[in-house]
């Protein structure tokens, strides 16, 4: 991670960690390495996507790069039209899970996968300086979102009739609020959207991947088959059952696995997938592969193995042969098609135990500093080698909050917890000295 660049693009919150003048920075400082000279741009609904929107795009087109500005969209379908649409680069502008202070930039490259950190370096290093075209080499500015029904078409071309289907989807206030209905809609389900508002000023709040209890209860009220909730930016998902039951991204990997499983004998989780998805994926012959947390992380391990199937705990699933990021929406799909396609209600199509699972997120100042702790890296070797086969420990910083996440799964849901606190309270000493 550079100065600016994070574990998921530029984010903080706007005004403070992430501005307009450092936006027209990152704008300026890619137009270098652009060689096509066109770049594609999408945002969510936040308030202030639209000044970093246009605060990104003046900083490429005053170096001759033309910008299609394809408005509200969610991040993978940026990623897809940056190929469909041979552009050199493709920014979201997005904070994803975060409350609406918050805002963020990630990119895409020419292919549609998130830039590596060695090109984020690069672009950061020319951040204290700026360069401009004569007027009559300045980039356009093109504003079309009906690029987005390109998106539409792509995720949708191998997906059956939903006629049938209740599905009940929480838009988080975000990206999907204006398109998600319609696509499930035009296959036949019956759909029941709430929190789509695109005012910016609640995008996940009490709503969507962050809060799926209120996705669960209406799916129970409302006697749906399947309940959806998208976060911000719709690239990652958090499904319920029939029964209101939660499936996160390690429930989804274990069904489209086991769907997809003559094409598929290992999947890319990462260091937080549960112990009982591996166990239950070796059952069936298929191979688990950790990654470090973040879907660029695991996009990268997929396509150094040639692997099909990846995703997170959070949500964030990629379908290889879809999509180059986590797809919310593609997901969601998936998920109803699968229920079509077996004739079984979701419940049934999860038939694993998972290992109980302790997560504690602490606030401090400086993440790093404690991080590096020698009393915290023992006791965290010390429970890792305890545990062993029997669950496992994480504890990071996370990549876009000052927090230390702590992980504890275990066999003994009363041992990941005493772990789990015992991990918290030394965290907590060393953040007071």
């Amino acid at each position: 991670m550079g100065i600016y660049f994070g574990t998921d693009g530029l984010r903080g919150i706007y005004g403070e960690e992430l501005t307009p003048s450092i936006a027209f920075k990152c704008g300026n400082s890619l137009s270098r390495f652009c060689k096509k000279k066109k770049v594609v741009i999408g945002k969510d609904t936040r308030v202030t996507s639209d000044i970093l929107t246009l605060s990104v795009a003046n900083g490429l087109m005053q170096n001759g790069v033309d910008v299609i500005d394809i408005g509200l969209a969610p991040t993978p379908a940026v990623a897809f039209l940056t190929k469909a649409l041979e552009c050199d680069y493709g920014i979201v502008i997005s904070a994803s899970h975060n409350p609406p202070i918050y805002n963020g930039i990630k990119i895409f490259d020419h292919d549609g996968y998130k830039i590596a950190e060695t090109t984020e370096n690069s672009i950061e290093r020319k951040f204290m300086s700026q360069v401009s075209e004569p007027f009559f080499n300045v980039g356009r500015y093109n504003y079309q979102p009906e690029y987005v029904k390109k998106y539409i078409e792509k995720i949708t071309t191998n997906i059956g009739k939903l006629n049938g289907l209740k599905i009940v989807i929480d838009c988080g206030n975000g990206a999907s609020s204006r398109i998600v209905k319609k696509i499930f809609k035009n296959l036949g389900a019956n759909v029941l959207v709430v929190n789509n508002k695109t005012d910016g000023l609640s995008i996940n709040e009490n709503s969507g991947a962050l809060h799926p209890q209120n996705m669960a209860s209406i799916v129970i009220k409302e006697k749906a088959d399947l309940g959806i909730a998208l976060d911000g930016d719709a690239d990652r998902i958090i499904a319920c059952d029939e029964h209101g039951e939660l499936i996160d991204g390690d429930d989804i990997l274990f069904i489209l696995a086991s769907f997809f499983k003559s094409k598929v004998d290992a999947v890319v989780g990462t260091t937080m997938s549960n112990k009982g998805l591996e166990n239950a994926l070796n059952k069936k012959g298929i191979t688990l592969l950790r990654a470090d947390v973040g879907d660029k992380y695991v996009i990268e391990r997929m396509k150094n193995n040639n692997i099909l199937l990846g995703g997170e705990p959070s949500g964030h699933i990629i379908v290889k042969s879809f999509s180059t990021t986590g797809d919310g929406i593609l997901t969601g799909l998936l998920l109803a098609d699968i229920i079509k396609k077996t004739a079984k209600p979701l419940s049934k199509l999860i038939n694993y135990k998972k290992y109980p699972q302790i997560n504690i997120n602490v606030e401090v100042i400086d993440k790093f500093r404690i991080l590096n702790s020698e009393k915290l890296t023992n006791e965290t070797l010390r429970l890792q080698q305890q545990f062993a086969s029997f669950g496992h420990v994480l504890v990071r910083a996370s990549g876009t909050e000052n927090k230390i996440r702590i992980m504890c799964e275990h066999k003994s849901r009363l041992v990941a917890l005493r772990s789990a606190q015992g991990l918290e309270k030394i965290v907590k000493e060393i953040s007071q000295r």
